[in-house]
Formats: structure tokens, C-alpha cells, sequence
């Protein structure tokens, strides 16, 4: 089971909005997940980013692989 750390799209059209989620890697973007570690919104400024450092780093240490995209969010928060 490869696991992934990634973003769930949510909002309306024009207005995403994101969960970073960790997910197996066979489900789809906005399919089932086993865990919410945080959430992202692009559309404020600046964009507001809120993640559960513990929760993303226990699941880093157990293998999961966080999407390029989700990699460049927590080296910002630091996490990595």
C-alpha cells in the first residue's frame, strides 16, 4: 500500500480550497482518505496554511510519500 501525503480539493469553482490528507495512492484526488493532518487556502493573501506538525511527522517517520506539491508546504512550515 503506497501512501501518500496530499491535497484534497474542496470550495466552489474558482475557489479551491485545499485538505492535506493522507491517502492510499490508488484512491482518487477527492476519494477517501484515512486521515486529515491540515488545510490550505491559496485565495487569501497571504495564503493561510494550518497543519498538525506532529500528526505529518509521524506519518513521514511510518513511509508516507508526500506529493511534490505537499513537499514545498511543509519545508515552508517546517516540518521537513
Amino acid at each position: 500500500m503506497a501512501v501518500k501525503i496530499r491535497l484534497r480539493r474542496m470550495g466552489a469553482k474558482k475557489a479551491p480550497f485545499y485538505r492535506i490528507v493522507v491517502a492510499d495512492g490508488r484512491y482518487p484526488r477527492d476519494g477517501r482518505f484515512i486521515e486529515e493532518i491540515g488545510f490550505y487556502d491559496p485565495t487569501k493573501e497571504p495564503s493561510v496554511i494550518k497543519i498538525d506538525a506532529e500528526k505529518a511527522k509521524a506519518w513521514l517517520a511510518n513511509g508516507a510519500q508526500p506529493t511534490d506539491t505537499v513537499r514545498v508546504i511543509l519545508k515552508k512550515e517546517g516540518v521537513l
